[in-house]
């Protein structure tokens, strides 16, 4: 068997409705791998979502309600928490700008949601 042979048994099975289903099939399975893959608006700090919710509350512990700017202090406590738990998680790596930015605002997030639902402790 040449080239040309197997060549023309691809193509009769590509043009025929089975293959052509197969075709479709793959081609929708790959949209969606390199969908899922390459999503742009996926949220990378969602893996670190433990981490954020004990930052956050080490930090409503840490640091007292007298102190001025103190949701500001929370904050830094919360990140520099969450930074250093990245770290050790990749080897002493730290994490890009944009990747830290995420996990500043995913901090905000959280800690509206856990102050909404009452589970922060004063």
């Amino acid at each position: 068997m040449n080239t040309t042979e197997l060549l023309d048994i691809v193509n009769g099975l590509f043009h025929s409705p089975i293959g052509f289903s197969l075709l479709w099939a793959g081609l929708v399975t790959l949209f969606f791998w390199l969908a899922s893959r390459f999503n742009p608006f996926q949220e990378k700090w969602k893996q670190y979502e433990g981490s954020i919710i004990t930052a956050i509350r080490l930090a409503e512990r840490e640091i007292p309600d007298n102190m001025p700017n103190k949701g500001l202090a929370r904050l830094d406590a919360a990140l520099r928490f969450v930074l250093q738990a990245y770290a050790e998680a990749n080897h002493g790596k730290q994490p890009s700008a944009d990747l830290t930015e995420q996990l500043k605002q995913a901090i905000q997030i959280k800690h509206d949601e856990l102050e909404r639902r009452g589970s922060l402790t004063s």
